[in-house]
């Protein structure tokens, strides 16, 4: 499909296509452009990716804003040019023949069987080829919009005890209005960036003394502590009993989980009297611990047990991000324990309560996907068949739409990901839950049945906010740091407009403070409209400005931080409306 005009009839799969194809072949272009203007530079590998496409080089100098222009205008030459992208098959010997001088093309070829054969493009009538897997548009010059983004360093490969390569980020689209729409969402992106406005609202920052691991600020902590005490109320209200638990155990503990086999490659470990400990990642041994402390009974069931617990995974630092990556973080972590007939009525219970949560914080739709067995999993082909078609007939009988997806599903189990479209238009994967018939096989759970016989438990793990660091990033993306009145760290600043109104905003700040509102007086020296500026900055839901006139009536000028002035209004007034907006979470 080369003619633009045609694309938005391409269904979604031919869209996805199409736009690979794109992507790889300026993949290819931006690879000639750079050995050409950078003769010394080794190629390795070049991919397209959600919205675009990176090529990583072996450079001596990291590449520059200027080297970036340049290399965009020796592209529009290649694709002035319009030549044929041409395919050919070759053996891997032959291959290896090719590329013997560049070690990275070496080690790929490498890792492919003797008697695979290997795919090679050209271009720009065969002055260029590249070792790459297929898939190409038909002519250069059928790339009609591009543009390289930035540049980084990266690990060849992503392991960070391998060569730093300079990785150069590019987009290409199917036609310049396209692109035009993605770069606009780029630029909201940008501004929204959590990381941005985290340093701005004085919400939390990073330092290298604990890579990937947030510092919560004043601010940033009241808003971490208003999203769990919201959790904490929906657990009322929806049974659920909050328990607390170690942080360290000894490795005994990880390999009965099965954690050891499948997941110490992101553990910590530490020795403890000639013993090994590991720093927990999950919460979920941890709970079957406190349901195996005591002999249960179908009359107990369901259990759902609720962890904040802070959890570490060593993460590597190539794909750590902000806090939507991070290495220490907590989850509103939950396990049930429950029988069989009870699956379908907890998971029907739990998305009904993630329901009430997401609206309640501004995520007004979102969509469901099955993630089924991976490769490297825990338990019997049966127990897998029997949670996946569990899984699958709840999801069915709900009548919600969802797709699924092979290879995705946790190693004890498949689950239900929630994924949930932020204001720019972006998915992001936050609640999940998920079905485990491994962990009570491996600690040995059972309950004493209505029968008499003794039966094992089903463990759901299940989650709204996933990890709080990373929802909060989230949330901070979709809102542009705007928190709702309930969730703002400071939720009114009050504004004298000269010095002798100072006495008196100090009294309301008291009087709110006392009412249980979370307020600051600015008496700086800055005049009014600056004060009222700072505010709208710091996305502080109103400012409550007193002047002569004000303090003569008893009452303030309100103003919201999008500049929408309100009536005046008694502070016994603001107070009954800022607690009635906060009771409601409006």
């Amino acid at each position: 499909m080369a003619d633009r005009v045609k694309f938005k009839d391409l269904s979604p799969e031919e869209k996805q296509d199409y736009r690979d194809r794109l992507r790889h072949s300026t993949a290819h272009v931006l690879a000639e452009a750079v050995t050409k203007l950078f003769p010394d530079a080794q190629l390795t590998i070049g991919p397209p990716i959600e919205d675009g496409f990176y090529y990583d080089f072996a450079v001596p100098e990291a590449f520059t804003p200027d080297d970036l222009n340049k290399i965009e205008k020796e592209m529009r030459n290649s694709i002035k040019a319009n030549t044929e992208f041409s395919e050919r098959e070759t053996s891997r010997d032959e291959a290896l023949e090719l590329v013997r001088d560049n070690q990275y093309k070496v080690e790929i070829l490498e890792g492919i069987p003797a008697d695979e054969r290997v795919t090679f493009c050209s271009h720009s009538d065969g002055a260029f080829e590249d070792l790459c897997r297929g898939g190409h548009m038909a002519r250069t010059g059928d790339i009609k919009a591009y543009k390289l983004l930035s540049t980084a360093g990266a690990y060849w490969r992503g392991d960070e005890n391998n060569a730093m390569l300079q990785r150069i980020y590019g987009t290409a689209w199917e036609s310049r209005d396209a692109q035009k729409d993605y770069l606009k969402r780029l630029e909201e992106a940008e501004k929204r960036d959590h990381r941005k406005l985290g340093r701005q609202l004085g919400l939390f920052f990073f330092d290298p003394i604990a890579p990937a691991s947030p510092f919560f600020l004043p601010k940033g902590a009241q808003v971490m502590n208003g999203l769990i005490e919201y959790v904490k109320e929906l657990y009322g209200k929806y049974g659920y009993q909050e328990v607390m638990t170690p942080q360290i155990f000894n490795t005994d503990l990880w390999k009965k989980s099965g954690h050891l086999d499948a997941y110490a490659e992101n553990m910590y470990f530490v020795e403890v009297d000639e013993r090994e400990f590991g720093v927990k990642p999950m919460n979920c041994p941890a709970g079957a611990m406190i349901y195996a402390a005591d002999s249960h009974s179908y009359r107990d069931l369901p259990m759902r047990l609720a962890d904040f617990g802070r959890l570490h995974r060593n993460e590597r630092s190539g794909v750590t991000h902000g806090l939507t990556r991070v290495r220490s973080f907590v989850q509103d972590d939950a396990h049930i324990f429950c029988t069989l007939d009870q699956i379908g009525d907890e998971i029907n219970s739990f998305l009904q309560m993630l329901n009430e949560a997401y609206e309640t914080l501004g995520f007004e739709s979102y969509r469901l996907e099955l993630s089924l067995r991976p490769e490297k999993r825990v338990g019997s082909e049966e127990m897998w068949d029997s949670a996946e078609a569990a899984l699958t007939e709840i999801l069915d009988a709900s009548g919600v739409e969802y797709e699924a997806e092979s290879g995705e599903g946790a190693f004890y189990g498949p689950k239900i990901d929630i994924f949930v479209p932020d204001a720019i238009g972006r998915d992001w994967q936050l609640g999940t839950v998920q079905l485990d018939f491994s962990l009570p096989e491996r600690f040995d759970l059972e309950y004493a049945a209505e029968d008499g016989s003794r039966q094992r438990p089903v463990v759901i793990h299940r989650a709204m906010y996933g990890s709080l660091e990373r929802f909060l990033g989230v949330l901070i993306e979709h809102l542009s740091g705007a928190f709702p009145l309930w969730l703002a760290p400071v939720q009114a600043v009050v504004v004298p407009i000269a010095d002798r109104h100072i006495d008196y905003c100090h009294n309301v700040g008291d009087e709110l403070e006392s009412a249980g509102i979370r307020v600051v007086v600015d008496d700086s020296n800055d005049r009014m409209n600056a004060k009222i500026r700072q505010a709208q900055l710091q996305k502080v839901p109103y400012m409550l400005v007193a002047g002569d006139q004000e303090i003569e009536a008893g009452t303030l000028a309100v103003r919201t931080r999008t500049g929408e002035n309100i009536d005046p209004m008694t502070v016994a007034e603001v107070s009954t409306k800022f607690l009635r907006q906060i009771a409601e979470r409006s």
